[in-house]
């Protein structure tokens, strides 16, 4: 059982940008697809991010061009890194390997 941490939520500013971590217990993450989803109050959980292990991305349109995936194998995490945030971006952060283990969330707020 791969547990996964998040790390880096908190509150921005509109504009600003934030950087999420997630960390796995364990290196076999480098074999597996990683991905980050969130989900806004009222909301499904969506796909924001998706890592393949042959090192190509696929974005939701919401943030192309705005957040970045990526993944230090030695350091067994995968990171967001999410700029030009919007109000919309508000949501609670979840990342996942293989589409089977998940991290417990982790809160994203873009307001003044």
């Amino acid at each position: 059982q791969v547990q996964l941490v998040e790390s880096g939520g908190g509150l921005v500013q509109p504009g600003g940008s934030l950087r999420l971590s997630c960390t796995a217990s364990e290196s076999t993450i480098s074999i597996y697809t990683l991905a980050w989803y969130r989900q806004a109050p009222g909301k499904q959980r969506e796909l924001v991010a998706s890592l393949f292990v042959t090192g190509s991305t696929n974005y939701a349109d919401s943030v192309k061009g705005r957040f970045t995936i990526s993944r230090d194998n030695a350091e067994n995490t995968v990171y967001l890194q999410m700029n030009s945030l919007k109000a919309e971006d508000t949501a609670v952060y979840y990342c996942n390997a293989a589409s089977l283990f998940w991290g417990q969330g982790i809160q994203v707020t873009v307001s003044s």
